[in-house]
């Protein structure tokens, strides 16, 4: 294992400890994060998520594609034997990110759509509020009642004063550090597990596996793969991850920091290179898929389920192919060592 990985890993368990353990440190700074965020009349918006995690990914996504193409020996999904000029395994075909505006608009419009009819409920927010945020009156005795759960879902009162689900009302105290990152772990530990058990059914159930196909139609894994997605599962993928958000009633500034992580985990494992500084080093051994096993997923669709943990795929785990052996053995190959 590299020594710099050390580095991550212990300012990781630093803020972990302090985090829980004296949260009062934390808690200046977290108050005026939150109170800079409460303050931007962006952040009101009720489609601010939906921007923030388009934005996340286009920052984040540019950069694991330029690591792939300029790290042809990390490769770890190399399939074809062919080589460029200079002798290089051939990259796999990729586009331009100009010609992906159509796919930008697919992404976003279903989540738009939700974002501008639906009413959104957070903790920590009273229900007058709520009820205000989408056109209804703060008493609820002239325009019906509205259920307080996050759960439940509460189209906007579409009026020509207020035709869109334009704005959402946000708790006004700031939560604790302690809250903060026993949610965010709860919310990802969620997702994964409840991932793990609807990427099953997509892989064996034959419906579903024709809505999953194009995820896996590609003759090399590469970070654009990660959005290779029908307008079905990728809005899917963003429901499933707002119920683990909603189900333990994340506050609003929770969500805020789940979306960067959650997409930097997402298209790390899609990434198709192995550096040293992934998520699944920095982790316990065994803990983390990290981009080798997700490509191994992706190259026989039998084991791996889970996106970034390997606790449910470890009891679960079907006997390696041949094909898998001699692949993984490659992989391993044509991977440089950790640089020290």
């Amino acid at each position: 294992m590299s020594r710099s990985v050390w580095i991550p890993r212990l300012i990781i368990l630093a803020i972990t400890f302090t985090s829980i353990a004296c949260p009062s440190w934390w808690q200046p700074a977290v108050s005026k994060l939150y109170g800079s965020f409460y303050s931007w009349s962006l952040y009101n918006r009720s489609f601010f998520e939906t921007l923030e995690t388009v934005f996340c990914y286009v920052t984040i996504e540019p950069i694991y594609t330029w690591r792939y193409a300029h790290n042809p020996t990390r490769r770890v999904d190399i399939r074809q034997s062919t080589t460029n000029t200079k002798g290089r395994p051939a990259l796999p075909k990729m586009k331009r990110p100009s010609t992906r505006l159509p796919e930008l608009v697919t992404y976003v419009a279903p989540l738009l759509l939700l974002d501008l009819t639906l009413i959104k409920k957070y903790a920590g927010v009273d229900i007058a509020s709520i009820r205000q945020s989408g056109g209804y009156a703060p008493c609820p005795a002239s325009q019906g009642t509205i259920s307080p759960s996050f759960l439940a879902p509460t189209f906007h009162r579409f009026t020509l004063h207020s035709p869109l689900q334009l704005v959402r009302a946000l708790p006004p105290e700031a939560p604790t550090s302690r809250r903060v990152l026993f949610e965010l772990a709860a919310s990802i530990f969620l997702y994964d597990a409840l991932f793990f058990v609807i990427h099953i059914a997509f892989h064996r159930i034959p419906f579903l596996h024709r809505i999953h196909g194009p995820h896996h139609g590609h003759n090399e894994i590469h970070p654009q793969v990660t959005n290779r997605l029908s307008v079905t599962e990728r809005t899917a993928l963003i429901l499933l991850a707002n119920f683990a958000l909603n189900i333990i009633g994340s506050h609003v500034l929770t969500r805020t920091l789940f979306i960067p992580i959650f997409i930097y985990l997402l298209i790390e494992v899609h990434s198709g290179v192995e550096l040293d500084w992934q998520y699944d080093k920095v982790l316990p051994p065994g803990w983390g898929a990290g981009p080798i096993k997700h490509a191994m997923h992706h190259r026989e669709g039998k084991r791996y389920f889970q996106p970034f943990f390997c606790w449910w795929d470890n009891l679960l785990e079907e006997p390696e192919s041949k094909e898998g052996k001699k692949w993984n053995r490659n992989a391993q190959k044509h991977a440089q060592p950790p640089i020290e």
